[in-house]
């Protein structure tokens, strides 16, 4: 696998990095992954990704990862010496769109050692439904490893690179077999009681407790964490105090409140499922520094002895708005000499192998990939 960087975040050199790829003779597939101040859009970028001949994938993320690096302006180019077996799932948000069928045949059950790789659109409103889907027809026979796509602009767009162009409301499945080991973590502490889900649509949270979503959010956070929490300081003050669902026998899994509705609903990233309890979480950054380094514990855990070459890594863009500078110091935790690429999603995607399939928020994956 080679790894080639673009720091320019212009469209040449776009397309001279990945041209550049291409043309290795050992180079079979392409990974792309873009920070989203490149600002692709399909009119410009269609020309570009349809030029190439190999089969190219990827995405445009809030910012991208490079060694300790991280920044919204630029491109990692991953050069994959294997073809990937290759599922694209359009219209994720279409009630009527069967999943189940969709994700049917993700994984050749012929190829061993196999990981998924699961770029999505992180706007597309039936995230939970299509991690359950694969879960349900795939379950732990493999690895998974992957996440959200878009824009801080919080605007859906087209998201997701192929060969045939830019994608929307779409989510992209990649088969790769090289032996991998994925960790995952949050850091994240409980600060409150469980509240009741008692009014959901899809991501956004309408009612608590059956009372308005955001009134009891700023009720808690208040009296838990003695801040005031208004409409206008929403974005701001909520990156330090999420969701987290509580699930039987394992860890909350935080979900991240983006936006306020007129109506005092509660958008997250990913849904929140109507009935579930969650209780809200505080951030300390020295604990989720530690987590970066469970979570590369966790995956060199599971990879075994053999010997890593590769460290990609997905984490979430709000654990960089929210630790601001010290979010150096989580790179810094996780960078032990290997290369380490990445991306900072809107939702991660993974399991180890041992664990559920889930959609996270917040959270920190690591996969490590061996020699094939």
């Amino acid at each position: 696998m080679y790894v080639a960087i673009d720091r320019t975040g212009t469209l040449d050199g776009f397309r001279d990095t990945i041209a550049e790829m291409a043309a290795r003779a050992d180079v079979a597939t392409l990974l792309v992954l873009a920070g989203d101040d490149n600002d692709h859009r399909p009119d410009t970028t269609d020309p570009v990704l349809r030029a190439i001949a190999k089969p190219l994938y990827g995405g445009v993320f809030p910012q991208v990862i490079a060694g300790r690096e991280h920044f919204a302006r630029g491109t990692v180019v991953l050069g994959i010496t294997e073809p990937l077996h290759a599922t694209i799932v359009p219209r994720v948000s279409d009630e009527t769109q069967d999943l189940e069928t969709c994700v049917r045949e993700a994984v050749d059950p012929d190829r061993p050692d196999s990981l998924l790789i699961v770029l999505v659109d992180g706007f597309a409103r039936r995230l939970a439904a299509l991690v359950r889907a694969l879960f349900d027809e795939h379950g732990l026979t493999i690895n998974y490893l992957g996440g959200g796509a878009g824009s801080l602009s919080m605007q859906q767009k087209p998201c997701l690179f192929t060969n045939a162009g830019m994608l929307e409301d779409a989510a992209i499945l990649l088969q790769l077999s090289w032996p991998s080991g994925v960790g995952v973590a949050h850091g994240w502490q409980v600060i409150s009681e469980p509240m009741k889900v008692t009014r959901a649509n899809h991501t956004t949270i309408e009612e608590l407790n059956y009372e308005p979503a955001f009134s009891v959010y700023q009720r808690v956070v208040g009296g838990r964490a003695g801040v005031a929490i208004t409409r206008e300081s929403f974005f701001q003050d909520a990156m330090a105090f999420p969701f987290g669902i509580r699930k039987i026998d394992t860890e909350v899994v935080v979900r991240d409140p983006l936006l306020l509705t007129e109506q005092g609903g509660l958008v997250c990233v990913g849904e929140v499922p109507e009935g579930s309890f969650v209780h809200i979480l505080q951030g300390i950054p020295t604990r989720l520094v530690d987590a970066a380094r469970e979570a590369s514990a966790l995956a060199a855990q599971d990879l075994g002895d053999r010997p890593p070459q590769l460290r990609l890594v997905v984490d979430c863009i709000s654990r960089a708005l929210f630790q601001g500078e010290q979010f150096s110091h989580e790179l810094a935790a996780l960078d032990d000499g290997l290369p380490m690429v990445g991306a900072l999603t809107l939702g991660e995607i993974a399991n180890s192998g041992r664990d559920f399939l889930e959609l996270y928020n917040k959270t920190v994956v690591v996969g490590l990939f061996a020699a094939p």
